[in-house]
């Protein structure tokens, strides 16, 4: 994520008072061709099925007022959740069945299918407002070699969420360093709570630990450049980053099963108030807020704590990533399939936005901000001051490479890796191109 997209975001997002969803910005409607006398059914995969998430119900309602508002251009959707959904949608793209719209993740995720011709260039429909009604900047997120090939919805940043109440009865400090975090973890151990909880059955949530140490440790450009050629990761900051983490695991910084916890096993521990510290996505808010627990009020978000003589800083994130559907070279539709994208991105984007789901990547000029989550408005602040953003590395990296990337966390976790063996084997990864 390129860090001019989000000193122009940081000015841009701002939460205001009012906005009708009705309204949308999104008039645009199918071109008159033979849908006029014929209906069609438009194809659309996504990854939302839990009906508990602000997302699932917002892509729902934005189709749904689409087909309500078109009737002869319906749009009929398919969700599968996490993992199976990514096997689902390469699988169907490698075969040439993939439907009209689909969702896809960002970087090394969807490029080799934009380089493959597999997605529709946008460009030349977006110049009817539509660039308008987007946060400036937002776009560079969804373009590839000057072309943009999605849309989005929302957008995210991973923040530490803490446990006031379980830090007082510790006697520790909401950390603002590393060595802060550290001497918090061993009071919360000296009084039999669980410090940190990570789902590291699905890996991803460990690898957040690493990346946000490294980005702390060598700073972002750093990172990056190490994401371009690799063999940069084996080098000092990188090694101390691996260290640190070494260091947390020694201390019990984590839950004892944590290998056995996934995601959501993850967030309900820490939402029931069994652990202190869950350094996650922000889309963790509206679980949070909306759950039925008494902990939900003793929580707090701040930026991961810097460290001391590193060349990271408080306002350099993890995240800035941007949730983003794509329309099917070979629809038949073309027209019909680019209307109801856009229209559904806009409406869901905003709608979710105000649900909590992710902070926004549409214009929210006059959202009620009397809807808007109370973690999800401090995330928006925390936002607002970052003056450099990093991508998910597992949607940087190549696919492989990602994969590689996130079992040898999960080795730094495990005891399996010495720090020294876990970069070293970082520094033989493929870069990224992009």
């Amino acid at each position: 994520m390129k860090k001019s997209i989000f000193n122009v975001l940081r000015m841009g997002i701002v939460v205001a008072l009012v906005f009708s969803l009705a309204a949308c910005g999104s008039t645009t409607k199918p071109s008159k061709t033979k849908t006029d006398t014929q209906s069609i059914t438009l194809t659309m995969w996504h990854h939302w099925v839990n009906e508990a998430d602000s997302t699932t119900n917002s892509v729902k309602n934005a189709i749904k007022d689409w087909n309500d508002r078109n009737p002869k251009v319906k749009v009929l959707a398919d969700g599968v959740s996490g993992e199976p959904y990514k096997t689902k949608i390469k699988t169907a793209l490698a075969a040439g069945e993939a439907p009209d719209l689909f969702y896809m993740w960002g970087g090394s995720f969807v490029s080799p299918y934009i380089s493959e011709g597999n997605i529709l260039p946008l460009d030349s429909y977006l110049n009817d407002g539509t660039r308008d009604r987007l946060i400036p900047g937002i776009l560079e997120a969804c373009t590839f070699d000057g072309r943009v090939y999605s849309l989005p919805m929302l957008t995210f940043i991973a923040n530490l969420y803490c446990n006031k109440e379980l830090f007082e009865k510790a006697g520790a400090k909401i950390p603002e360093t590393y060595d802060e975090l550290l001497d918090a973890v061993k009071k919360l151990r000296a009084k039999g709570i669980t410090p940190i909880s990570v789902g590291e059955k699905d890996r991803w949530p460990g690898m957040y630990w690493y990346d946000i140490l490294a980005m702390r440790q060598a700073g972002n450009q750093a990172c990056m450049d190490a994401m371009k050629k690799p063999s940069q990761f084996d080098q000092p900051q990188f090694r101390e980053a691996a260290e640190k983490l070494t260091e947390l695991v020694k201390e019990k910084a984590f839950n004892d099963n944590a290998f056995g916890l996934g995601f959501n096993e993850m967030v309900n521990e820490f939402t029931e108030g069994k652990a202190a510290m869950i350094y996650q996505g922000n889309w963790v808010g509206i679980t949070i807020d909306k759950s039925k627990t008494t902990t939900k009020d003793q929580i707090v978000v701040v930026p991961f704590p810097v460290i001391e003589g590193g060349k990271g800083i408080a306002t350099e994130f993890y995240g800035g990533n941007v949730d983003g559907f794509c329309v099917n070279v070979n629809t038949q539709h073309v027209e019909e399939a680019v209307a109801a994208l856009k229209f559904i991105c806009e409406k869901a984007g905003k709608e979710g936005y105000l649900r909590g789901a992710g902070l926004p990547c549409w214009k929210t000029d006059g959202a009620d901000s009397i809807k808007i989550t109370p973690l999800t408005k401090e995330a928006g602040k925390l936002m607002n001051t970052g003056t450099s953003f990093v991508g998910w590395w597992d949607t940087i990296l190549p696919a492989a490479e990602a994969e590689t990337h996130k079992s040898l966390v999960a080795e730094l976790f495990a005891g399996k890796k010495t720090p020294d063996e876990f970069v070293k084997d970082m520094a033989k990864l493929k870069g990224t191109s992009n």
